[in-house]
């Protein structure tokens, strides 16, 4: 009896609709996509920066995390999951309602009914939403304006981000053209990669002392960061069926397959030409696998997972290394964190396999009732290996046309790069605070805070260090040696 009446609907907070289980995952899923972003990102993107940036990068994907969650309840949400508009667009409105967010939780436009509370379905949604906003971020670290930045990200998400969200995810007309975009290959990974492409154009390049050198300050917690986002990965794609059924076990395990294999094949790669395996290499390899299953984690098989991850680990690693080098236009794009190849290149390859590889038993769990299938598989596979090639299309031009007519409005009144003089200091300039009291790479002294003649206390008659105030306010502060 006290098994059953766990499972029975026994008070207004357990609905006949409720399943306890599919609930708790989904929260446990959204937890682990949050984690991602915060700490995961925060973590990563200030200690794969130089130390001057640590601070300005890790707060920029700290502040994306904040604003979009606002902005997602607002209006956001049902922007990109709630009654059509456009072919490509929802009706805004605020998800703030109690009785919006106690409901069974429902996808308009596509018919889905999981389980579970709104509430679930929309924190879920958000985290999503977040993390696109961040990892585009990595395009622009070291010299964006934090003020423009702080315009551009609410109204990225709402011009961008909901449109592609909408339109594959949400009831568009790329969902009812059958695209397959599992969990996010186009919605997330080619137009964060393709916006911050972009947004790197018109924000205009680091220093030019930044972009010969620009060392990670701490490449054990930029591991710590890695492994987070890699962890969190599994909830990111298992989330994605909106249950906890067999479509997200098979994306869990292909997910962590295709990771594995393309981090492998990437240091591979190092060792063969430049004879010593990257840290840093490793990541970006960790990161295009997870980045390639993502459109295709729940539909293909796992040999295939393997296929996707020595794609994954070699193709983005040829554009990076290779064909960046003898691209113009690449080269005059700063493009901070290479976001362009680890996301948008990886995430274009992993919609085209996933056009070619997706397995018609894998696509029914998800869709029941239709023929979708890859190229490989024969019937309509050819017609839908065009589709993602179509879908692929719209998100990327929608990207660089949005993005640019954001930034060139931002532009109109805030300045989109930081003046030479605070990029010459960094995060001192740019927030009176510092990673780590240590000194060196630019920063300057504060005699009122840490002179020792000034407090009392006794010099040593060894130092004869030259002293420069600081005019950026008082962050933590280190003494400077002129030897």
């Amino acid at each position: 009896m006290a098994t059953a009446g766990a499972y029975s609907a026994v008070s207004p907070a357990v609905p006949e609709w409720l399943n306890k289980g599919d609930n708790a995952w989904q929260m446990t899923a959204s937890t682990l996509v949050s984690i991602q972003s915060v700490p995961g990102l925060v973590i990563l993107y200030g200690s794969i920066v130089k130390k001057k940036w640590a601070v300005n990068s890790a707060f920029m994907a700290l502040y994306a995390f904040a604003a979009v969650l606002i902005c997602w309840v607002l209006v956001c949400y049902r922007m990109a999951f709630g009654d059509k508009l456009l072919p490509f667009w929802g009706k805004g409105a605020p998800a703030l309602g109690q009785k919006f967010l106690i409901r069974q939780a429902r996808v308009p436009e596509t018919g889905s009914d999981p389980f579970y509370p709104m509430a679930s379905l929309v924190y879920f949604q958000f985290t999503f939403a977040a993390i696109t906003l961040i990892l585009l971020a990595g395009s622009v670290l070291g010299r964006m304006n934090i003020r423009a930045w702080m315009a551009f990200v609410p109204l990225w998400l709402i011009f961008s981000y909901t449109v592609g969200a909408f339109s594959l995810w949400g009831g568009g007309f790329l969902y009812q053209w059958d695209v397959i975009d599992y969990s996010g290959g186009y919605v997330i990974h080619l137009s964060s990669g393709i916006a911050g492409l972009t947004a790197a154009y018109w924000v205009g390049p680091r220093l030019k002392s930044d972009r010969e050198r620009f060392p990670p300050n701490n490449v054990l917690l930029m591991l710590a960061g890695a492994g987070l986002l890699w962890m969190g990965w599994s909830g990111f794609n298992g989330g994605a069926p909106y249950a906890a059924n067999v479509a997200a076990s098979i994306a869990v395990l292909n997910t962590n397959i295709c990771a594995a294999t393309s981090l492998l094949v990437w240091t591979s790669l190092d060792v063969i030409f430049f004879k010593k395996p990257s840290v840093i290499g490793a990541v970006q390899g960790m990161m295009t696998g997870l980045v390639c299953i993502t459109p295709g984690a729940g539909v293909v098989q796992s040999w295939a997972a393997i296929v996707m991850g020595i794609l994954s680990g070699s193709i983005p690693w040829v554009s990076m290394m290779i064909l960046h080098k003898k691209s113009k236009l690449l080269l005059k794009i700063d493009d901070t964190l290479g976001v362009f190849h680890t996301h948008a290149v990886a995430g274009l390859l992993g919609g085209l396999l996933t056009g070619l590889l997706a397995e018609p038993a894998l696509c029914r769990l998800l869709k029941p009732g239709t023929n979708t299938r890859g190229a490989f598989y024969g019937g309509n596979g050819g017609k839908q290996f065009l589709k993602q090639i179509v879908a692929a299309l719209f998100v990327a031009g929608w990207n660089v046309v949005v993005t640019t007519l954001i930034l060139v409005a931002i532009k109109l009144f805030i300045p989109l790069r930081m003046p030479d003089e605070e990029l010459v200091i960094g995060d001192d300039a740019v927030h009176g605070e510092e990673a780590y009291a240590l000194w060196g790479d630019g920063e300057r002294y504060d005699p009122t805070k840490h002179d020792p003649a000034k407090q009392g206390r006794h010099v040593s008659s060894s130092y004869s260090g030259e002293i420069s105030q600081s005019p950026y306010g008082n962050g933590a502060r280190g003494v400077t040696v002129e030897l």
